[in-house]
Parts: C-alpha cells; sequence; structure tokens
C-alpha cells in the first residue's frame, strides 16, 4: 500500500467516546485516497485508516502505557518533581485509584471507539464489492471483521463490554459478560476458515484470528465473571488447546535471539503471527516502546544526536524481584537470555570507575562507529555507557571520526553534584525514589535506525501477536486441564529455544505449576502490554507491590470515561451507557 498522508472530513456514524451517535471527524487517513474510483483504491482506501491508525491505539499515552502501569511491571513517579506527572494520572492508574476523569483511562477509550468507527465504516465499504464475489475486497472484508473483533476484545479486556453494531446508522448494542463473550465468538468463527494466511505479520490473516480465538477461550471465564473467581472450564481449554495446535504445526518458529524479535528488520521475522507494520518512514510511526523508559541522558543513535529517552516506566522493584527469585545466586543476566542481551561491550581497563567522576573522566572512554552502536538490550540495570555530546551539543569523537562512548552523566537530577546515571533497584512515588535515575529500564525494543528524533520513524513492526505467546497459551491451558507434562514440555520447549547465546539459555525446568507459569509469562512477555490481563486471570491483581496496596476487585475493570457517559446520555438515551461498578 501506498503511505501518502492527507486531511479529510471523514463522515462515520459512530459517537466520539462511546461508538453510538452521530458525527463528523477530521482525523488522519493514511494510504490511498478514499475518493479515488476502482477496486484498489476501495480496498486499499477503507482499510488504510483501520490498519495505520491502530498504532494510535498503543501509544504509550494510551494503551499501552494504560496496561503497563496499571500492573505490577511498571511504574511511572513524578521524575525528580518536574516530569510524568501529567496531572496524577499514570500514578493513580498505578495505585488502582483511577477515576472516570482519568485521562490515560478516557484517551485509550477515545481511540479504541474510534478505531472501532473506521472498521464498521471500512466493512460497510467493502461488502456491496465483496457480495459482487471481488476476492480482494471479501478477504479485505474478513481482516477488517478480525480488526473489529479485535478492538472489542480490548474493550472487554479493560471495560467489560463489547459494541455491537453491524452498520454504521446502527445504534450500538452494549454486550457483557457472556453475550459479549459469544458475540466476539462468532464474529472470529464467522471468518476463521475463509480468511487468507498469506499476507505476513502486518495484516491479519487465519492463524492471527486462530490466535485470538484462543485468547477468548482462555480469558473467557475472566470475561463472563469478571469480579469474581474465574471457573475455567474444560471446553473452553481444548478449543485453546486446538487452536494453538494449528498455529504451532504451520510456518512459525522461535527466534534463537530472543530479542531479534523487537529489531529493525523484525517484520520478517518467522515467530511473528500479527504486528503493527512501521517500515515506511511516516511521522505516524513510532517507537515509545523504545524510548519510553531509557534515560533522557542516553543518546541511543549518535548518528542522530536528538534521540534521546524520557525517563518514564521503570521496573518495580516486585517485578525485578520474580527473576531473582527464580534464578537465586545466579544473575539472571547469566541465567536467561530473555533478561539481557549485552551490546555496549566497555573494555577491562574501563570497566571499574573507582574514583572516576564526570569531572576527571575525559580520556575514559573507547571508540565504536556511529552507525554501529547498539544500546544494551532487556533490562538495564546500573551504570549505563554512551556517547556523550560537547557544549554545543556535538557528539564528541576520536581522532579517526568514530563516537566516543564514556558513561552516561546524570545531567537531570544530579545538579552541581555531577554524577553518572546510575539505574538503582529501587524506584517508588517518595522523592528520592522518583529521581530521573531511579529504577531498572526495559530496553527491549532497538532503537531504530530509521530514527531521526526520540519518537518518529521507526521500522521495528510492534508486535502483537507472536508465536511464545501461543506456547504460553497452550501449556496454560494443558496445565489447567490437569495435563502437567504437556505444560511443562511446552514451557520448556519456549525456554530452551532462545539459544543463540548458549551460555545465556534458559534452563529446563523440572517441574510446573500456575505459579511458575505465570512467572514465566512474564519472563517471556515483559514489556508487550500483556502483564495485567495475564495478572487477573491468575489471580494476581489484587496482590500489593511497589506503591500499590488497593485490593478492590472492582479494579480488575477500568472506569467507563465520563465523558463517554455524557455523550451517550445527550446522543442517545439517559442510563444507555451505564459505569462500571465500584466508581
Amino acid at each position: 500500500m501506498k503511505t501518502k498522508q492527507f486531511k479529510r472530513i471523514l463522515p462515520i456514524t459512530a459517537f466520539l467516546f462511546a461508538f453510538l451517535g452521530c458525527t463528523s471527524l477530521e482525523e488522519d487517513i493514511l494510504d490511498e485516497s478514499l475518493t479515488g474510483t476502482g477496486q484498489a483504491e476501495l480496498v486499499s482506501g477503507s482499510i488504510a485508516p483501520v490498519y495505520g491508525l491502530l498504532r494510535n491505539v498503543w501509544l504509550h499515552t494510551r494503551n499501552f502505557g494504560l496496561q503497563e502501569v496499571a500492573s505490577d511491571e511498571g511504574i511511572l513517579p513524578f521524575r525528580g518533581g518536574t516530569d510524568w506527572f501529567d496531572g496524577g494520572k499514570f500514578i493513580a492508574v498505578h495505585q488502582h485509584l483511577m477515576t472516570p476523569g482519568n485521562s490515560l483511562v478516557g484517551d485509550t477509550w477515545t481511540e479504541v471507539t474510534l478505531n472501532l468507527s473506521r472498521a464498521v465504516v471500512a466493512i460497510e465499504r467493502l461488502k456491496p464489492e465483496a457480495d459482487l464475489g471481488n476476492a480482494e475486497a471479501q478477504n479485505a472484508l474478513y481482516e477488517m471483521i478480525a480488526l473489529k473483533a479485535y478492538l472489542n476484545m480490548m474493550m472487554l479486556d479493560n471495560w467489560g463490554l463489547v459494541f455491537k453494531k453491524e452498520r454504521s446508522n446502527d445504534l450500538s448494542e452494549i454486550l457483557r459478560r457472556q453475550e459479549a463473550v459469544d458475540h466476539l465468538e462468532s464474529e472470529l468463527l464467522s471468518i476463521v476458515d475463509v480468511i487468507n494466511n498469506d499476507k505476513g505479520p502486518g495484516r491479519f490473516t487465519r492463524d492471527a484470528v486462530r490466535a485470538l480465538l484462543a485468547r477468548l477461550y482462555l480469558n473467557a471465564a475472566v470475561y463472563r465473571n469478571p469480579y469474581g473467581t474465574p471457573e475455567f472450564n474444560r471446553q473452553d481449554m481444548d478449543r485453546v488447546i486446538e487452536l494453538t495446535n494449528s498455529i504451532i504445526s504451520g510456518p512459525y518458529a522461535l527466534s534463537p535471539e530472543y530479542f531479534d524479535l523487537f529489531d529493525d528488520d523484525n517484520n520478517t521475522n518467522p515467530e511473528l503471527i500479527f504486528a503493527l507494520d512501521q517500515r515506511g518512514v511516516l511521522q505516524t510511526e513510532h517507537q515509545r516502546w523504545a524510548y519510553w523508559s531509557i534515560s533522557g541522558d542516553q543518546v541511543p543513535r549518535p548518528e542522530f544526536p536528538n534521540t534521546r529517552g524520557t525517563d518514564a516506566v521503570a521496573a518495580t522493584t516486585d517485578f525485578y524481584q520474580t527473576w531473582v527469585d527464580a534464578y537465586g545466586e545466579v544473575d539472571p543476566a547469566d541465567a536467561d537470555a530473555r533478561f539481557f542481551k549485552e551490546n555496549i561491550v566497555i573494555p577491562d581497563n574501563l570497566k571499574d570507575l573507582t574514583g572516576v567522576t564526570p569531572d576527571n573522566d575525559e580520556d575514559h572512554f573507547f571508540c565504536v562507529e556511529a552507525n554501529e552502536f547498539e544500546m544494551d538490550r532487556g533490562l538495564l540495570r546500573g551504570v549505563i555507557w554512551g556517547p556523550r555530546k560537547d557544549a554545543a551539543g556535538n557528539i564528541l569523537t576520536c581522532d579517526d571520526g568514530r563516537v566516543r562512548i564514556y558513561p552516561v552523566v546524570n545531567r537531570r537530577t544530579s545538579g552541581a553534584n555531577r554524577t553518572y546515571v546510575d539505574h538503582n533497584l529501587q524506584v517508588d512515588f517518595t522523592n528520592e525514589g522518583s529521581l530521573h535515575n531511579t529504577g531498572y529500564r526495559f530496553s527491549k525494543h532497538q532503537f531504530s535506525r530509521t530514527a531521526n528524533n526520540c519518537c518518529s520513524f521507526s521500522s521495528v513492526d510492534i508486535v502483537l501477536i507472536r508465536l511464545g505467546e501461543i506456547y504460553l497459551m497452550r501449556a496454560e491451558a494443558k496445565l489447567r486441564n490437569g495435563d502437567t507434562g504437556g505444560a511443562l514440555a511446552d514451557v520448556n520447549t519456549l525456554r530452551t529455544s532462545r539459544n543463540a547465546r548458549p551460555a545465556q539459555t534458559p534452563d529446563a525446568l523440572n517441574a510446573i505449576d500456575l505459579d511458575i507459569l505465570f512467572r514465566e509469562s512474564g519472563f517471556e512477555l515483559y514489556w508487550e502490554g500483556q502483564r495485567r490481563t495475564y495478572q487477573i486471570r491468575f489471580g494476581k491483581y489484587e496482590d500489593s507491590w511497589t506503591g500499590k496496596t488497593d485490593a478492590d476487585v472492582n479494579k480488575r475493570l477500568f472506569p467507563i470515561p465520563q465523558r463517554a457517559i455524557d455523550g451517550a446520555s445527550s446522543a442517545t438515551v439517559e442510563g444507555f451507557l451505564v459505569q462500571n461498578q465500584g466508581y
């Protein structure tokens, strides 16, 4: 598809916040003009807005941030009393003290419902041509049905409801619990046997639909009874096993190098099943998942001196402790290739920083080619190394033109007593625990070589479904069905597949139970926006962790934004959209 960007008033009959009434929205549309003629323009112009702007749903200030900071995985304090307070929205979500006015919750709702409306419009445009037998339009129609179900499943997971809406001039029907599960199941089953399976990870395929169905059946017990104790039945688990068997027997393969899954060229990685394709160069592409957590004093791409991090989310001490508990006296960086990959190889004569400070370290550097510098990956701990700038903002270089790599100076909070960025374990909402350097940092995604600043032009596809998750889902279904041996085999297949660095390949486990499987899901899927869902399903979401003690089961669902409720009442019928209990 082309990557032309333009403005257009797109009439969509979905209320701005509640996906209910009528309005006209001005929005960025990617790809061909919707006013073009011919089948190619119809198909690409219909599906491009839905695919292209799905990335807005997964921004750090939308659903990705919502999932991460609501879980025990990530925490975002008020950095240094100057950065990332944003009205307290991240702190409130982390503490499970959010209200219907929380903008992190509200902005996520808005983006999901807007994209739902785009999907409905796309389905309406494609269906007449599909009914005439146009194969390209037919498959595009199936993709939009899948994408609508994907977005509605996000609504169900976050707010406990789905919107049933077949035509843009229909009034949405709000479904909850079993009705919501049944509707999503019927939508996905209607296309699973007819959708193409050869579009690549940037488009919905048969196996991506199978994966969504497996997710639905695995979480169905939670969706049917969101505030109670889930009752996982054998029928659902058998369906998960059947679907994951089909995917695992397909053309996919687990990536020997774990971090290859999140590199610039990951679009061709055989583990990917569904991802946001970011191989163009558009302002709407982003690498928030890469830069959001890392130090604002780090320059991840010295060939582009304006690239940087933002000192936002850090790993909670509790999430880090799960790695320590698993490996005991062995450093998790040595025990598990998913925890850390060393890319910055510091010469032995420079490793000891005793007596070395930013005031006397002029000669304490080594040299690399600018386009060969790569940050370490995984969880970053301790003093970090990277390029340094002079007073004029120029990258310091060696005599041969290569880039100087120093310990990174903490310019944000060390003040006159300059120190290095030293990511320590303790991070919390106290003044000391909120400084810019506190907390171990997520560096899972490569900082793209197409980036010329901190935010845009990333070629790293954002991975949404991959084979590693499929193995975890099958293992869980087997374990809940009583097949401990089968579950253990699946988890060990996954662990030992990460063998590109043999010394760090995780050993096979000797035993498995639900607690160990939950721990393994964290090791495999961290910083991919799935932790909250796993916590709820495994009964961990009411636990206490860094900065959070609230144990209210009502907080398993987010509050419906008050602006959506007010808008729905004015656009339809008073009381049409009812607030979730506990808010």
